[in-house]
């Protein structure tokens, strides 16, 4: 049988780092944190958003959107961290960021939660990545519902005309 010997730098690592290890805090310390200290860590650790999202983040809709099937749903700023909105509906509370894209729909996204909400001159919607679905349809603000009734009553011209 060979002998084991570690190499001199991974030996220095192990005897460096055993400190760190063995101090580690007690288990019932560390998971007695308080909801606000975590909450305060988590926007610590969200990343500034660029001058762009922040211009896109100016022209979402806010408020209670009332939805098809009965559904609506709730987007508030967070005064905390400009540019990011809560989303909430029944059973569902998303955090969601601008993000930029090619067509000049706004589009806010949750990644960690595969949660996309789309917002178009006459309706919103809220979609699951993860789950391949829309959650909400329709969803409509004053401002957008005043579009989608002009759209009604004033068709665009048609592709054959």
């Amino acid at each position: 049988m060979k002998n084991l010997l570690l190499p001199p730098f991974l030996a220095t690592c192990i005897w460096l780092a055993a400190p760190a290890v063995l101090a580690q805090p007690d288990a019932k310390k560390a998971s007695a944190a308080k909801p606000k200290q975590v909450a305060a860590l988590v926007m610590a650790a969200e990343v500034a958003l660029e001058p762009r999202e922040l211009a896109i983040a100016e022209h979402v809709h806010t408020g209670v959107l009332r939805c098809e099937l009965g559904v609506s749903v709730t987007l508030t700023n967070d005064p905390r961290s400009p540019g990011y909105f809560n989303v909430q509906g029944k059973n569902l509370h998303y955090r969601m960021s601008p993000v930029a894209t090619s067509t000049g729909a706004i589009r806010l996204e949750d990644r960690t939660a595969g949660a996309v909400w789309l917002q178009l001159s006459h309706k919103s919607m809220l979609m699951s990545q993860k789950a391949g679905q829309r959650l909400a349809d329709e969803c409509m603000s004053p401002a957008q519902l005043t579009v989608a009734q002009a759209m009604r009553d004033t068709p665009g011209a048609g592709l054959l005309d």
